[in-house]
Formats: C-alpha cells, structure tokens, sequence
C-alpha cells in the first residue's frame, strides 16, 4: 500500500482555496468596476510633503485604473507603498510556518503541550479561560494581533490535547486577541495614536473602557464555552475534526525518552519565552513598535532551526522539515495579495478620497447619536479596504480633527477602535484571519456561518455602547 503524503502544518484544501480566492478575486472585480463609477479625487498636500488629509480636491477628467493593471494588481501590489509591507508579512508567515514545522517533527510541539495538559488536564475549562484572557490583553493592552500566529499552532495542540479541538485553540487565540484589540484599554496602535492625533487623553475617563473590555470579553467566553460543551456532547460537531485527526497522526512517530523529552522541553521553553519577550518588549518600545514583525521574522529565521538541530541531535531533519513548513505555507500569498489589491485599485483608481470624503459629508446637520453611528460605519468601510490600523488612523481622525461632530474626543477614540478591531477577525481582507483559518482548515464559509450570532451580539452590544456614551456624555 502506499503511504499517504505527510501533511504540513499549514495545510490549504483545494476547497478552502478555491473559494477565499473566488471571493477576494469577487471584491477586486467590484473594486475595478468602482473605479468607473465613482468621481475621482484626491487629498491636498503639507508644506513638509505629507499628505492634507483635510483638504479634498476633485480630479476632473481622470481616466479609471485599467482593466490590465487591475487584473495584475495581486503583482503590482508587492512594488506599491505598501509592498513592503507584504513582503515582510509574507516572508513572517513563510518563516514561522517553517519553525513550527521543526518543533513538531522533533517532538517540541508535543513535549510542551504534554507537560501543560497534564496540569491542568482535570481543570481543562479554566485553561480555557486563562488562555483567552492572556491573548485577550494581549490585544487590548499591547495591540499585538499579527504576532499571534507565533503562538496558534502551540495553542491549538494545546486544545486538543486537554479534550477539545483546533478550533477552540483558533478561538481563545486569534479570536480573543482581536476581541482585545477592540475592546482596548491602552492599544498603542488605536487608542493611543487615535488620542495623539486627535488631541485627546487616552486615560480621560477610562472606566468606560474598562466596562466594555470587561463586557466583550464575557461575550466572548459565552460564545467559547457553548462551543466547547457542544463538542464535548457531540464531537462531531466539530469544525477541524479531519484536522485534528492529522495533527494527531503527525505526533504519532514522535515518542521521546525520558531523557530527550526534558532536554527538548527545556529547549522550547526557553526559545518561546524568550519570543514572548521580544513580542511584549517590541510592542511596549515606541522605538521599536514598527519593527515587531522584522524582529520576530529574524528571531524565528535563525533560531527556529537551531532550536531543531540542538533538540535533534540532527541537522537534516530539521532543515528538511523548516523547507516543508515553508513550503506549506506558499498558497497562503495569493490570499495576501489579492486582499491588498482591492486597497491598490483604489488608490490607483483615485476614488478613495472621493468615497471618504462624500461619507464624512453625512455626518453634518444630524443627532450626535445618528453622527456617532455614521461616523462608526465609515470606519467600518475603510476597514474592509485598509487592514492597517495606523494608516486608518491618520485618514480617520485626521479628518474628525477639524470637523464639528458635536462628539467629544475621547468618544471619537472609541468609535474608531470599534470601527478597526472586531473586523479583523470577520472581513475576509483580513491577511491574518485567513491565513490562521488556514492553519486549522477551516473554510472561511464555515467561520463566518458559525460566528454569525457572536457578531450579531457584539454588534447590538456596540450599537448599546455608542448610544450610552452619547447619553452620558463620554
């Protein structure tokens, strides 16, 4: 009989691939079409060169982006601003799918998630719990988001192992991080600029925010537990069965020696700490919040197959497993590019100034509740275009700057990091929601039928937060 082919840890189905790529190709085929619609336009110039997002100019007789350079826009895209930007997005996601490949095949993977799962292997639901509230502040005090497909793969064996699934560990992981990042106490990369730039005190009146981190985070855990007790009922129920049943194979030809299993455990213990550190470190240093992504890629690059080679005993193994990790990860670009074309079309097709100033348009003249939810679905639009938080940012409250909203400043902070965080891990142009659904095999189909009453809750909610702080003056 024949063997079947060793699956890596990022594995994309045919399935899932065809239809993210079938709808993001969806999206830039909408976004090129806009481009004949919608006027053009474009933002003023700074004396010092910036840009004058205050000041909109109509472009009068400009031609849209062509049907040619809007079908080659997932290429162009690498050579625009934002190419680095994808570069080392990419080149991170290469790098960190290799790593964790070689800590798998050496036995990492499963030497430290044994020795947590047998702590807490009778007291599973608050590992649940403990889990989600670490990458929960994680996102709401550090603005970590990216970063945390660092830390999924360990998370999700970790679920696993205690009695639940991969999906689980996808939900107290990335979910939890993203609930955080919008419901952010201190994000350096919403509430802290947004402050900055619109001139307000990020700590003004900060017990509203701790109401909502605390509200948000037992909306999530609500929605965690119901899933983890229904799987618990009814295992096939879950959603990365085939999944979990792999990974389970993969562990099987790795039983380590008394010996080797404590030599490798203190081996990744100390490689992921001190990862962690760099995370924490990285994010805390305004010197070096840009370069958390640069950082980690470099870290994982040399360290992740020395980690191997020192656990192994072995040089080849490891560098053969870091070159299939790599591998593994390659169809993953295509969703990252076409995601930030439909950003480039825009752009290229000079109707992005044009959609944001005709939208800033509908705020004046109206009821500061009616503003304050105009205001929220402007961002919510920008968001499915711009990913970046920092680039929304500028354009965002740069504008709401000089405009009369009858809102205060600390109120236009939260409508923002509202707007920018819980559809990071809903819209499909989100980069690393894709790619950390990919991880587990999950269509993005499936994620959005089964999420579909968490957002539907977590909308009320914020509708309920925006109204209150009108009400009360926030």
């Amino acid at each position: 009989m024949g063997t079947e082919k060793k699956k890596t840890l990022i594995n994309i189905s045919k399935k899932t691939f065809i239809q993210v790529s079938a709808l993001l190709l969806g999206l830039l085929v909408f976004s090129i079409v806009l481009t004949y619609i919608v006027p053009k336009g474009r933002f003023g110039t700074l004396p010092d060169g910036e840009v004058n997002y205050l000041e909109y100019i109509p472009i009068e007789g400009a031609g849209s982006i062509s049907v040619i350079r809007g079908i080659l826009a997932p290429v162009l895209v690498f050579a625009s601003g934002d190419g680095l930007t994808l570069i080392m997005l990419s080149l991170f996601l290469f790098v960190i799918s290799a790593s964790f490949q070689v800590m798998n095949d050496v036995g990492g993977i499963k030497a430290l998630v044994g020795a947590v799962s047998e702590r807490f292997i009778g007291h599973r639901y608050v590992l649940i719990v403990l889990i989600s509230l670490v990458f929960y502040c994680f996102g709401s005090f550090l603005g970590l988001f990216e970063e945390m497909l660092t830390m999924l793969p360990i998370v999700t064996a970790l679920c696993l192992m205690v009695g639940f699934d991969s999906f689980t560990g996808f939900l107290c992981c990335i979910i939890a991080c993203g609930f955080g990042f919008a419901g952010a106490i201190t994000n350096p990369f919403t509430v802290l600029l947004a402050s900055e730039i619109i001139g307000a005190n990020p700590m003004e009146h900060i017990w509203f925010r701790i109401i909502i981190f605390v509200v948000m985070f037992g909306l999530l855990m609500a929605f965690i537990l119901m899933y983890v007790r229904k799987i618990t009922r009814n295992p096939k129920a879950s959603l990365t069965t085939r999944y979990d049943e792999n990974l389970r194979l993969s562990q099987t030809g790795t039983e380590l020696s008394s010996g080797s299993e404590k030599k490798i455990k203190l081996i990744y213990t100390v490689f992921l700490l001190v990862s962690l550190v760099l995370i924490i470190v990285a994010s805390m240093s305004d010197s070096l919040r840009g370069y958390a992504v640069v950082i980690l890629t470099a870290y994982f690059l040399i360290f992740g197959p020395l980690a191997g080679v020192l656990a192994s005993g072995s040089v080849r193994k490891p560098m053969k497993s870091f070159l299939d990790g790599f591998l593994g990860a390659m169809p993953t670009i295509a969703f990252i590019a076409i995601a930030a074309s439909v950003k480039f079309v825009f752009e290229e097709g000079a109707v992005l100034p044009t959609i944001v100033h005709q939208i800033n348009v509908l705020i004046e003249g109206h009821s500061p509740i009616t503003v304050a939810l105009v205001i929220y679905l402007i961002v919510l639009l920008l968001e499915f275009f711009i990913s970046s938080s920092t680039a929304k940012a500028i354009l965002v409250m740069g504008l709401l700057a000089m405009v009369n909203t009858g809102l205060s400043k600390q109120m236009l902070v939260l409508l923002y990091t509202f707007g920018d965080g819980y559809t990071n891990v809903i819209f499909p142009t989100s980069p690393v929601l894709l790619i950390s659904l990919s991880m587990i095999e999950v269509d993005y189909f499936k994620w959005v039928k089964k999420s579909l009453p968490l957002f539907a809750v977590n909308l009320l909610l914020v509708i309920g937060f925006i109204a209150l702080g009108v009400v009360i003056g926030y």
